[in-house]
């Protein structure tokens, strides 16, 4: 049986210095200095610090050991003879403070739990599975239930863990190094999931930085509260989640083929529908699971194949939309945990629906509970501002010829797809990180290696990622959000590319938006707006965006982009919204939508307010809103039926020009093919208010031809002119071709035609 024989100020007479390192928070390794450490022969000796506490006993069997205090204030201490090689074993601690006595383990008889496979991977830059080593993971040793802390923080002299279980008070838990990697871990036994914490770190300089959120951490306070908070990814150690979406997860790489209809529903969840749509429409945001009974069957109904969500990675400001994330592993808690986030997940794979995250590896914002300057130096940053400060967005840039930083990165697009089962990425801003004079005047960047502007670091890191996410995760797609000519963007990296798998089309979109908000008179003089974009269209593997970015900052609602009178039935900007879909969904090229827009939402975005659901039953305006939702819906149902209007999205030879040229009509036509046999389409657009009868076009087949869209439609609020019923072609030479159709072209107008079988 452990006897105490000696007293533990003798035991620790001989090294003030670590006592009062302890006391003040500067003690760097305190698993060297606390918890049961040999002292000779058969002797141990148990070191307690807890500032606060009147008397602390060591509980081991049934005897109980007193402590003695030692040094400064907090210190207990007491040496331990006649014990064997295994010194007091799993010991337990009674402390007595203010009347209150209780018991608790000590974080200090713990080895560590990182092991050195772990740490070889970490050090080098290679732990693909950062996520399951690093953050708060909760788990039991030698059958005591806590929570493993790890942070990498290499600069740092002490980082604590510190939350309500230990009053925020750095000083308790100060945290173990391991080696050269950087990284300090501690396991807090009888700390749980729900438990808030952050990391204090004292920098290289001496001085303690800001409270620090956990770069790890996997769930967070409602803002503007900042902690992080302990989340179990591991759901099946408590009975919990077991994934349902193994149909989807096994049959998803049909999904994400270039040959497949892809139609993006792009979703500011905060802002799509309000669970109180009083209040001017700014009530509280839908939580996931209202989310997953309203917006997937919508979504679903309204004919597109994947969902889009604005960034849902924590973020601290509402203004922001999620694009200045600081809890880059955390589904944003405005909507629930991480758990109520996956039955999201699983709500859209069980409706058929792919789901893509707005991902933000280009830059955080500059709070002083994120990572700048996280250890006191610039560690996730570059150091110089003229490469690591975002003059554009008040914002600091990765550091991406870091090792460490490319690995935290490359892991995070990991753990939304693997652990969250998501099916894509959209990389956010890829151009900003592209260039190193993005945005920035002579003198204010710093070249390359080489002397030119390419990101050599950034550009590694995007061929790198998208290898990785490729390789590891089947069926997934990344998608580039790429404003430049930069060359191969969705190409390979083993062809020369960058290795997306879909790049969007901001030409496309510019020039064809910039036609469309001109007058009708006026379009003869920019025609070629309008065609532009198939000079390039088969050069990059595009996706056809009418994103938030164009109805924001006073841009307006695409309803109010288009000319035309105001209100009635005749409501020309509603004609010429509805035309310019049907060339839009005509036209090569993946297709997404920003929500509202389906329904031509009147106002501009307010991420604050719900959007205006009302105007759908409002008997003044109700006709033309559910006509432009109807037609939105099949146009989706036609694109994802009709292999001409997809198969051949990417491909050159899936699509031809018969009228490219008549400007003074402000008229165009193509043919839409596919693989094989498949039946071949023909899309007409008339962008002037006249109509044209009896107007002649050449088609590539002899036989008839059914129309299967007509914006002009009355179902969609339209005048309802058209070829009801089809068009049977005749011998007549038209357009460069033997056979023609004799069509009614309504005014601002698309008609989609397809080759009877």
């Amino acid at each position: 049986m452990a006897k105490r024989t000696s007293t533990a100020k003798s035991a620790d007479a001989d090294d003030p210095g670590q006592t009062a390192a302890l006391a003040a928070g500067t003690h760097g390794d305190p698993f060297a200095y606390l918890g049961a450490h040999p002292l000779g022969e058969k002797s141990w000796v148990v070191r307690v610090f807890r500032p606060g506490v009147e008397t602390v006993e060591l509980l081991t069997g049934k005897t109980a050991i007193a402590l003695s205090p030692a040094g400064e204030a907090g210190l207990f201490a007491a040496v331990l003879e006649d014990l064997g090689d295994a010194g007091p074993g799993a010991y337990r601690l009674r402390l007595r403070a203010g009347g209150t006595t209780w018991e608790e383990h000590d974080p200090y008889r713990f080895g560590p739990v990182l092991g050195e496979m772990d740490e070889h991977f970490i050090g080098e830059g290679s732990h693909l599975g950062l996520w399951r080593v690093l953050g708060a993971h909760p788990m039991a040793r030698d059958g005591v239930a806590g929570v493993h802390f790890a942070v990498w923080a290499p600069a740092a002299q002490r980082v604590s863990v510190v939350g309500d279980f230990n009053l925020w008070d750095g000083r308790r838990h100060p945290m173990r190094l391991r080696g050269a990697t950087g990284v300090w871990e501690i396991f807090l036994p009888e700390v749980g999931e729900g438990a808030r914490y952050k990391y204090e770190i004292r920098g290289a300089d001496g001085i303690v930085q800001p409270l620090k959120a956990d770069p790890v951490g996997f769930g967070a306070e409602h803002p503007p509260a900042t902690a992080s908070v302990v989340r179990d990814l591991d759901e099946t150690k408590r009975g919990g989640r077991r994934w349902s979406d193994d149909a989807w997860m096994t049959s998803r790489e049909q999904a994400g083929r270039r040959d497949k209809p892809i139609s993006i529903y792009e979703v500011h969840l905060g802002s799509w529908q309000k669970a109180d749509n009083g209040h001017g429409g700014r009530g509280r945001p839908l939580s996931y699971h209202e989310l997953a009974d309203k917006l997937v069957p919508y979504v679903r109904d309204m004919g597109f194949t994947h969902v889009e969500m604005l960034p849902v990675t924590e973020y601290p400001f509402d203004g922001s939309w999620g694009y200045q994330p600081i809890g880059l592993y955390a589904p944003t808690i405005r909507h629930g945990t991480p758990s109520e986030f996956r039955d999201f997940v699983e709500a859209c794979h069980g409706a058929g629906l792919g789901l893509i995250l707005d991902w933000v590896p280009g830059h955080f914002p500059t709070d002083p509970h994120g990572l700048a300057r996280f250890d006191g130096t610039a560690l996730y940053e570059y150091a110089d501002p003229r490469e690591g400060f975002h003059q554009d967005w008040n914002t600091l840039i990765y550091n991406y010829g870091r090792r460490e930083v490319q690995n935290y990165l490359i892991a995070n697009a990991l753990y939304w797809l693997q652990e969250h089962h998501l099916d894509g990425l959209r990389v956010d801003a890829v151009a900003s990180m592209l260039y190193r004079d993005y945005s920035r005047r002579e003198g204010e960047w710093v070249p390359n290696v080489h002397g030119g502007r390419e990101n050599l670091e950034a550009i590694a890191f995007l061929k790198r990622m998208n290898e990785v996410v490729y390789g590891a995760c089947p069926g997934v797609m990344t998608l580039a959000e790429e404003s430049t000519s930069f060359p191969a963007v969705s190409r390979p990296v083993h062809d020369g590319g960058l290795g997306f798998g879909y790049k969007w089309n901001m030409g496309w979109m510019n020039d064809t938006l910039e036609y469309m908000k001109r007058e009708p008179v006026h379009r003869r003089f920019h025609h070629h707006q309008m065609t532009f974009g198939l000079h390039y269209a088969f050069s990059e593997n595009f996706v056809l965006p009418l994103s938030h970015d164009e109805v924001v900052h006073g841009k307006g609602s695409l309803l109010n982009k288009m000319p035309g009178s105001g209100a009635g039935s005749g409501n020309e900007k509603f004609a010429n919204l509805r035309a310019y879909f049907g060339f839009m969904w005509g036209h090569p090229g993946k297709k997404l939508l920003f929500l509202g827009q389906e329904f031509a939402q009147p106002d501009e975005w307010n991420h604050a307010r719900s959007l205006d659901w009302h105007l759908l039953d409002d008997p003044g305006h109700a006709t033309l809103h559910r006509g432009m939702q109807a037609l939105v819906r099949d146009l989706n149902r036609l694109y994802c039926a009709t292999p001409a209007l997809h198969e051949l999205d990417c491909e050159a030879q899936g699509f031809e020009w018969i009228e490219a040229n008549a400007a003074a009509e402000s008229i165009f036509a193509w043919v839409r093919r596919g693989r094989g046999d498949a039946a071949p389409v023909v899309v007409v657009s008339n962008f002037t208010p006249v109509e044209r009868s009896a107007w002649r076009l050449g088609v590539p087949a002899a036989g008839h031809w059914i129309e299967r869209i007509n914006s002009d439609a009355a179902d969609y609020g339209g005048g309802g002119r058209g070829n009801l019923g089809g068009v049977a072609s005749k011998p007549v030479a038209s357009h460069g071709r033997a056979d023609s159709i004799e069509i009614t072209l309504p005014p601002l107008a698309t008609l989609i035609f397809e080759l009877a079988s």
